[in-house]
């Protein structure tokens, strides 16, 4: 679970939004989404969807530790 929170982490900070910012886009708190980064809170797959095509990236990008995200 901590390697999807980098890997959001990096895709918020890689197009400049603030967790506040990517909280309201994705409809949930921004604790949520900082606790979702630090691998205290795994998100539902409703909201892996969400950032997916949020970020244009796939789910399994996300979800497995085995795939990065592409630069």
């Amino acid at each position: 679970m901590k390697r999807i929170g980098e890997k959001l982490h990096a895709l918020r900070v890689r197009h400049g939004y603030t967790a506040r910012e990517l909280a309201e886009m994705l409809g949930v708190s921004h604790t949520h989404i900082l606790r979702m980064e630090k691998g205290e809170k795994g998100p539902s797959a409703n909201l892996v969807l969400k950032i997916s095509q949020l970020f244009n990236v796939s789910a399994d990008q996300l979800l497995r530790d085995d795939l990065e995200l592409d630069n």
